[in-house]
């Protein structure tokens, strides 16, 4: 007898979407059993016509706990997380307090971690200038690779590197075959915005910004051998040297988020900065685009990049707001909204946000519906009408550009290694550390 069978018309497993029943035994994937086959279980869910997806894993969120915690924080951030469908985050190394550049920043944040996360939990290194020696330590500790910044990160604890930093780096992190993954805008072509509107911060943040720094991101991969892949990728000027890599040989990856692929900068009222995040959201011309890349596979993955702060610094200037995007909560909604108004479909959903993320991080056991993984499942109604209200999501602060807006699709359930996830019981995810 099974602990745990659910059943779905709608399954989408590696082989595409089928009717499955889903059995789960000591928290893992035992077995996909035909949909009307009889499998006695302590407990049977039948979702009908409720699709179930393998959990998502989202490898960019800024959890900003410790140090600013009244930004975002584990509990909070996680219980967002399965809110909306996903099971595995990856936290990003700066907005804490410290940043996680060195194995007793990394203590400190486990500390800080424990015993507060509801979904499982793995964690970015950070490469900032002068702690090369401090690469090694965080990888053989467990970190899922490092994240270094081409231009200013926005806080003075996390500089950005110079060419020869980061080749530096490549350098060391190649000799452990270890990842980089870079946030890829070229100082030399930024600016500050000459007033307070978007169009005047859009002008200031230029994709052939992106398109230099991916460029000389690909240069320093050939020479050194590293594995490295580029961050939120907004500007489509970057697919083509992107493509042209991979085609060379160079082992690069690249990922996008929901925001460049829901939203346009014509879409964008003034003083509304909570659209604001870095490297900007474009037009739609160049939003059709960036869908293109993704269904070609020269984009990997769609991730949320939630990075969010208190209201108080979303100050109506866009030349002034702090600029990131709050949406852990809504990213599946969001991408589904627009993937099925493309004619994508849920098998895509999934590769883009779970197996493509999972793999990016060797997270293994996570991003499919297979026998031997972790039983991270979730029930999602595809046709559900998701009305967002900012009040109401589990982010820390009420800020988020969907605020308003009526999404398509809705998570009804989710559930951890075969555990229904209730955010107001004790939390029991894992940390997830690299398999070196």
């Amino acid at each position: 007898m099974y602990d745990l069978v659910v059943r779905s018309r709608r399954a989408v497993t590696p082989e595409g979407e089928q009717a499955a029943a889903v059995a789960v035994q000591d928290g893992k994937i035992a077995a996909l059993h035909p949909y009307e086959a009889s499998v006695e279980a302590a407990e049977t869910v039948d979702l009908g016509e409720v699709a179930l997806l393998p959990g998502l894993v989202d490898t960019h969120v800024h959890v900003n706990e410790p140090g600013r915690t009244h930004w975002e924080g584990f509990a909070s951030a996680t219980r967002a997380a399965a809110a909306g469908g996903v099971t595995t985050i990856v936290d990003m190394p700066l907005n804490s307090l410290p940043p996680t550049v060195g194995v007793a920043a990394l203590d400190a944040k486990l500390e800080a971690a424990a015993g507060q996360c509801f979904v499982d939990v793995g964690f970015w290194g950070g490469a900032i200038p002068g702690n090369v020696k401090d690469l090694r330590p965080l990888h053989d500790r467990g970190v899922l690779g490092f994240k270094c910044f081409l231009s200013p990160s926005g806080v003075e604890e996390f500089p950005e590197l110079t060419t020869a930093e980061v080749r530096e780096a490549l350098r060391e992190i190649a000799a452990f075959d270890g990842l980089m993954v870079v946030h890829a805008e070229d100082p030399g072509l930024l600016d500050n915005p000459s007033g307070p509107t978007y169009p005047e911060f859009l002008a200031s943040r230029p994709g052939a910004s992106e398109r230099r720094a991916v460029e000389t991101v690909i240069g320093l991969a050939r020479e050194t051998g590293a594995r490295v892949h580029i961050l939120h990728v907004s500007s489509a000027d970057c697919l083509e040297p992107l493509e042209a890599a991979r085609r060379d040989g160079v082992r690069i990856t690249a990922e996008t988020c929901p925001h460049y692929l829901t939203l346009a900068a014509e879409q964008i009222p003034d003083g509304q900065t909570a659209f604001k995040c870095c490297p900007p959201i474009r037009d739609e011309a160049n939003r059709d685009r960036l869908w293109e890349g993704l269904a070609a596979g020269v984009l990997d993955c769609v991730v949320s990049d939630h990075s969010p702060s208190t209201a108080d610094l979303k100050v109506p200037s866009f030349a002034e707001a702090w600029g990131g995007i709050a949406s852990l909560q809504l990213g599946l909604s969001a991408i589904w909204t627009e993937a099925s108004a493309r004619g994508r479909s849920l098998a895509d959903v999934v590769r883009w946000m779970s197996a493509a993320p999972a793999a990016l991080a060797d997270i293994s056991g996570k991003g499919a519906l297979k026998p031997g993984n972790d039983a991270d499942l979730v029930a999602f109604a595809t046709d559900a009408a998701n009305p967002v209200d900012a009040g109401r999501l589990h982010h820390k602060n009420p800020v988020t550009p969907y605020d308003g807006r009526t999404l398509r699709g809705a998570v009804t359930t989710t559930w951890l290694r075969g555990r229904e996830i209730d955010v107001t019981a004790q939390p029991y995810g894992h940390f997830l550390f690299g398999d070196h």
